[in-house]
């Protein structure tokens, strides 16, 4: 394959991932899975780990195989599979974990209108304490009138 035709497949995963991540947070982080998220939804959970981290371990746990059998007779396609996984888990953590909720401190003072949009979609979403009523699953793409209210708005 071609270099370029391997790239198409990490963005093609990357960009697939939100999808799934959208349809696994609606329906199994807020249904069966609901016993490893609701810490999450809990305000002030002063713990450095919650039990909704269980869900990073099981969307690695593809991505480390894929790199497996992707490199066991040389590089192929599945390896560039495992790579789109990990990269949008990579940016699923420095966006959710990093930016929204802050658990780390490390970009604590930006102004970005896109990120300021992703951050007021998430905040509706924990506005609901519970699984039901939920609404923002997604991650990178959120509902537009958050992004318009953030382009409209100073600081979030």
């Amino acid at each position: 394959m071609e270099a370029l035709q391997y790239f198409f497949i990490t963005l093609g995963v990357f960009v697939t991932m939100e999808g799934i991540t959208w349809l696994t947070h609606k329906y199994i982080m807020h249904g069966l899975g609901w016993y490893f998220h609701e810490d999450h939804h809990q305000p002030g959970y002063p713990h450095v780990f919650e039990k909704n981290d269980f869900f990073f371990v099981i969307f690695a746990i593809p991505s480390i195989l894929l790199f497996y059998f992707g490199t066991v007779n040389g590089i192929n396609y599945l390896f560039f599979i495992g790579l789109g996984i990990l990269l949008y888990g990579m940016a699923y953590f420095l966006v959710h974990d990093v930016l929204i909720h802050r658990r780390f401190k490390w970009f604590d003072k930006t102004n970005n209108w896109y990120l300021r949009g992703l951050r007021k979609a998430h905040k509706m979403h924990h506005k609901h304490l519970g699984k039901e009523e939920g609404e923002c699953f997604g991650m990178l793409f959120v509902p537009l009138k958050y992004f318009r209210e953030a382009m409209n708005s100073k600081i979030a």
